[in-house]
């Protein structure tokens, strides 16, 4: 765009009583058989296990600790919630060599798992796999090592939960590596970095063996340079030749992917020079993650060596066979996540300085970068702050507590145009959420001057006598925003912003309103007197729930809450009143990190596992299949996909209550068929009671890249809602163009009783929404036609001039709209003409309600407003507007 002038299911609690004489008996059987008289199959037949430290995915009750599955006693036991997958590991202090697992299971019993071990706690090695277990006493004769044994269960032979008497390991300490070699086993091998300083300081320069040539990044924080090693190697020495510009804290890190890390090594006191370090790790990659520089300058490497042990590591095998170590799907820890390279958490004892230094880094490299790879998300924990928070592109800022209350900024959350001359109508793709601001002494204005993807909600803007400003104040213009479950003390002022949503938010007052202004469940809202001014109000929202969102609990626990759905509401979800919705662990999710593959990520969802993606664009070259009901995946930092080599982007099965919230997907070079598709064709099932949801979903086709995409979303299941959305054809930037960025549809709408609340969609060249469905409601639609069509004739549908951009099928007997906007500025050929923005059947069931088209500037025309009603917009009346139809 470049002109403008209902309740969650509650789980079921596990109760159950057994006869007293069946855990008495089952205690002296297991009595009777001492742990000496175990038959081991190896040569040293020690427990290793029992005492040792032990931690579980989770516990029934506080009853049923992970502790009692190694103490010893055949009379206690763990036991897990009763859901799929579980785990529970314990670690032995230090490695071990792994030859037999005996597991004691309770009646509620794993019909699948695995017996996994771990140098780190992070990296996950089969040695065992079943998928026929029976329960009862199981010894398990194994081969492997690691400091860490899991027991991954993956399917419940029971309704119940897993439960174990005792989890034993067999094993000893002490095995004897072999020697290190002297040669450098990295010497002239592939290499790459997280960025150079310039051109002549190749990552190659590290491993050519040359004292004179070096690596050299740019002067930011963290960078990393990494080595192929081409097989998986026992490492035993690393040698770092530092020039003057040197690390003072880094970390070593070996991985078999290039993807999953573990440390060998790490140091915050670094002084740079030549440094020789023995460790002791294994893998195919070795990786220098440098967190602190020792300078101004950046990182740079005159030499970067790698040695490795004559010994070769052999992957153990597996009873029954399996096809070895698998792609992990790593256990995330609920109070310590990585949380990848680009986000940043605070809390309160974090100096101020630090803070709005990270702050001010992040904008000078975002303010203008709205199609580089970089993304960000800064967290804060609840408590007090200073900070003047100025967004830029694909940055997001969110507190971490369960109010927005809970956080509490002193300053600014802002978005600023000074970049483009005043002109807000580029800032895109940035996110405010779950803070409260108190505006600095002497201040009454905030500003969020943004167009579309920059959604503010779940904020809290302090202060009646305050005003938060749409635009950029006194100049330029924006155009397309989204408010939602949020407070604004004082007012709202729109100015220039040429249009807007807001959703169940409570406001002091509104000022002003340029072309379609959609208030929906406000208290505050202007009344309503389209068109002049544009003000849609509609009272309730008739069914939505709230985006789920990442926090941290009293006790450090960081979960996601996933609100209730809400029917015919108003206001906010949070303010004077406790939210309605369920809790997850953190545990249960897998944190995705740049890097990690489409067929991790599967994995993980295949596991059992939500998603929560770290801010990073992901090359997507496989489709990443939602399964299982109730599945979140979250992104932060508006972390990206980008969909590869033609396939389709995700695909949801059609079950109940998905989640997908802060996710953007973007068109690959190769043509793709369907970006998302939620539901197969012929979804039939309904899920009025736990709808599917998508917040804050938005898709990219060309722009930064000449992205293609026949189709970018299809619903095809009943009861989705869509809840703040951008679907977007480029129309500036890299490879675009009308045969480059090639996209037929953005909206294909099969699925009945579908609400969308704020549905932008953009340049796509026939039909931009294609609605099949009954009983369909769209509540604020944003449009623009393609600017690009080179002449009528490549923009004609049959012998009609071009294509609605919203399209209800004659078939559909339901339909209604409420404050629709449609715009064309057909730049490359100002007299290319669109016969009609809306097209729908002449049905009493299909209402629209406040619709508008512009000429942006009188550059091209739009014939009629819906059907063969409404005036021309065109040179000589830009703007037409109608109240209803019919």
């Amino acid at each position: 765009m470049i002109f403008r002038g209902f309740p969650s299911r509650t789980p079921l609690r596990r109760i159950r009583r057994r006869p007293l004489i069946i855990a008495v008996v089952a205690a002296a059987v297991l009595a009777l058989i001492p742990i000496g008289a175990i038959p081991f199959a190896s040569a040293a037949p020690t427990l290793i296990s029992q005492g040792k430290p032990v931690t579980a995915s989770s516990v029934q009750s506080a009853t049923f600790p992970a502790t009692a599955a190694v103490d010893g006693d055949a009379g206690t036991r763990w036991s897990s919630a009763a859901s799929d997958p579980q785990w529970i590991q314990v670690d032995l202090g230090t490695t071990a060599t792994i030859s037999q697992v005996v597991l004691r299971w309770e009646a509620a019993y794993a019909s699948a798992y695995q017996i996994q071990t771990s140098p780190n706690g992070t990296t996950w090695t089969n040695i065992y796999s079943t998928t026929t277990s029976t329960g009862g006493v199981q010894t398990l004769n194994v081969t492997g090592s690691g400091r860490y044994v899991r027991m991954n269960g993956t399917a419940r032979g029971t309704a119940w939960g897993y439960s174990l008497w005792e989890f034993q390991v067999i094993g000893e300490f002490g095995t004897q590596p072999g020697s290190c070699g002297t040669t450098n086993a990295a010497a002239g091998r592939p290499a790459t970095a997280s960025s150079t300083e310039a051109a002549v300081y190749p990552a190659s320069a590290a491993f050519d063996g040359s004292a004179t040539t070096r690596w050299a990044s740019a002067f930011s924080d963290p960078q990393w340079i990494q080595v192929d090693l081409g097989s998986s190697q026992s490492i035993c020495q690393v040698v770092l030749q530092w020039e003057g510009a040197y690390a003072s804290a880094y970390q070593i890190q070996v991985s078999d992917t290039g993807t999953s890390w573990t440390n060998i090594y790490s140091t915050t006191t670094s002084t740079g020079g030549t440094q020789t370090l023995n460790v002791s790790g294994a893998g195919r990659y070795v990786r220098m993650n440098g967190t602190a520089r020792g300078s101004a300058w950046g990182y740079s490497l005159w030499e970067f060596q790698v040695r490795t042990g004559t010994s070769t590591p052999t992957t153990p095998p597996t009873t029954p066979p399996t096809s070895g170590p698998v792609d992990p799907v790593e256990p995330t820890d609920p109070r310590n996540p990585n949380f990848g390279p680009n986000t940043f958490v605070f809390d309160p004892s974090t100096p101020t300085a630090t803070i709005q230094s990270r702050l001010n880094t992040i904008f000078t490299q975002q303010e203008t970068a709205q199609f580089a790879p970089n993304r960000y998300a800064v967290l804060f924990k609840p408590g007090n702050y200073t900070a003047d928070v100025n967004l830029g592109f694909f940055t997001q800022v969110a507190g971490l507590g369960m109010s927005p209350d809970d956080t509490n900024l002193n300053g600014h959350v802002r978005a600023e145009a000074f970049w483009f001359g005043g002109n807000a109508t580029q800032n895109f793709w940035r996110a405010a959420e779950n803070l409260s601001v108190t505006l600095p002494a002497g201040t009454i204005v905030e500003r969020w001057a943004v167009s579309q993807a920059a959604p503010y909600r779940r904020m809290h803007l302090r202060g009646a006598g305050n005003q938060i400003q749409l635009w950029n104040g006194g100049d330029g213009w924006s155009s397309g925003g989204f408010m939602a479950d949020t407070k604004v003390d004082g007012t709202v002022v729109s100015g220039s912003q040429q249009q807007w949503y807001s959703r169940n938010s409570e406001f002091g007052s509104w000022n002003g309103g340029v072309w379609n202004m959609v208030f929906q469940g406000v208290s505050g809202a202007p009344a309503a007197n389209y068109p002049n001014p544009p003000h849609t109000v509609i009272g309730t929202t008739p069914v939505v729930r709230e985006k789920p969102f990442l926090y941290v609990d009293g006790t450090g626990e960081y979960r996601v809450f996933v609100p209730s759905v809400r029917a015919n509401s108003t206001g906010t979800t949070w303010f004077n009143k406790t939210p309605a919705g369920s809790s997850i662990s953190l545990s249960q999710f897998y944190v995705v990190r740049p890097g990690t593959t489409a067929a991790t990520i599967n994995n993980a969802l295949a596991a059992g596992r939500h998603l929560l993606f770290t801010p990073g664009v992901y090359q997507i070259d496989q489709t990443i299949n939602i399964t299982r009901p109730d599945t979140v995946v979250l992104g932060l930092g508006l972390a990206t996909l980008q969909i590869n080599n033609g396939v389709n982007g995700m695909s949801i099965a059609d079950v109940d209550g998905v989640k997908v919230a802060g996710i953007m997907f973007e068109a690959g070079t190769t043509n793709s068929n369907t970006l998302m598709e939620v539901g197969p064709p012929g979804s039939a099932a309904s899920h009025a009671a736990n709808p599917t949801s998508l917040h804050d979903v938005f898709f990219r086709i060309g722009g930064a890249i000449a992205g293609k995409a026949t189709n970018t979303l299809t619903v095809n299941s009943d009861n989705v809602i869509g809840d703040h959305m951008w679907l977007w054809r480029g129309d500036h930037g890299t490879g675009v163009g009308w045969g480059v960025n090639t996209a037929d549809t953005g909206l294909t709408v099969n699925g009945d009783n579908v609400t969308m609340y704020g549905l932008f969609v953009e340049h796509y060249q026939k039909y931009e929404v294609i609605w099949n469905g009954n009983g369909g409601r769209t509540y604020f639609f944003q449009n623009e036609k393609p600017y690009d069509p080179p002449n009528q004739a490549a923009y004609m549908n049959g012998t009609t001039r071009g294509y609605a951009a919203y399209k209800v099928a004659n078939t559909v007997t339901t339909h209604e709209a409420w404050g629709l906007g449609s715009y064309c500025y057909f730049n490359v050929n100002p007299a290319v003409v669109n016969e009609r923005s809306f097209e729908v059947p002449d049905t009493p069931g299909v209402r629209f309600h406040n619709l508008v088209t512009v000429s942006l500037g009188g550059v091209g025309t739009i014939n009629k407003i819906i059907n063969n009603t409404g005036g021309t917009a065109n040179t000589a009346t830009q703007r037409q507007t109608l109240n209803t139809y019919p």
